[in-house]
């Protein structure tokens, strides 16, 4: 069979990742005199990386992070008060799949909302669909829909994620009803799915941003049954990282390989 009528198949079995790296695979086959089982092993490999990187920047587009960075490249001397294992752990993801919650209170500029990313990033790895918003984003959205009214897409898609990150609570006042369209999510989601949230203000507080002290007091009763609270102090700045580049949909090549080969290898290790 020529190398063209090759190629050819592997387009009609919509297999991109394969044809891309056919020409590689043939050489490499012909200098190490590979047996044909080793060289099929080898490209199947290049096809399932390639569909996982495709899974892994599709989810990244709808996680909606913004200026994401990886766990690996925090600088864990900007702030020598957070517990580099703690996070490392969650980056595991087994928080999610006990449905556990975890809030993070402490300063701006803290790390608060770098590290939720980037412990977001690495559910995504393991397979777990992520939705990263600003309480803002996430009440005016619902608000703009109607969301409560009837079984909402919109609404169902913040349910329905395995970890929903919601950021910069306590930023501002929150506009009206904003507590009702909260409560609804946290009561919904509590016990089923994992949510992150952040805040720079102390629970305290919570009901004069919200403009409604018992719907606040039922918020944080019903999150923190199921949650762990990460404290975060020292000075305000904004936190380091030891590469540039952006995790993101415009994230480099070698980054997001790296991403797919570790979903690929939790895919192969079982199921979530």
């Amino acid at each position: 069979m020529s190398i063209n009528r090759l190629r050819e198949q592997l387009k009609n079995l919509r297999m991109p990742g394969a044809g891309v790296k056919l020409d590689l695979r043939l050489s490499e086959a012909r200098c190490n005199s590979l047996e044909h089982g080793d060289f099929l092993e080898l490209l199947l490999q290049d096809e399932l990386l390639h569909r996982a990187g495709n899974k892994i920047r599709s989810a990244l587009k709808a996680a909606g992070f913004r200026n994401l960075k990886p766990l690996a490249d925090f600088d864990w001397q900007f702030n020598p008060n957070l517990e580099r294992k703690l996070f490392y752990e969650l980056a595991g993801g087994e928080f999610i799949r006990q449905a556990q919650n975890i809030l993070m209170v402490g300063p701006s500029g803290t790390g608060k909302t770098c590290l939720a990313q980037a412990i977001g990033f690495e559910a995504i790895k393991l397979g777990f669909t992520v939705i990263y918003r600003s309480i803002f984003d996430i009440v005016s959205h619902l608000q703009r829909f109607n969301a409560l009214s009837d079984r909402n897409p919109e609404f169902e898609r913040y349910l329905k994620a395995d970890l929903l990150i919601i950021d910069d609570m306590g930023l501002k006042q929150l506009p009206e009803k904003a507590g009702e369209l909260l409560f609804e999510i946290i009561f919904r989601r509590h016990e089923l799915k994992s949510t992150i949230m952040t805040s720079n203000r102390p629970l305290d507080d919570w009901g004069k941003l919200i403009g409604d002290v018992p719907t606040a007091g039922a918020i944080l009763d019903r999150f923190l049954q199921q949650a762990r609270l990460i404290p975060f102090k020292g000075k305000t700045g904004r936190p380091h990282f030891g590469r540039q580049g952006q995790a993101g949909p415009t994230a480099n090549d070698a980054l997001l390989d790296a991403a797919a080969a570790a979903r690929l290898d939790h895919a192969e290790g079982g199921s979530l």
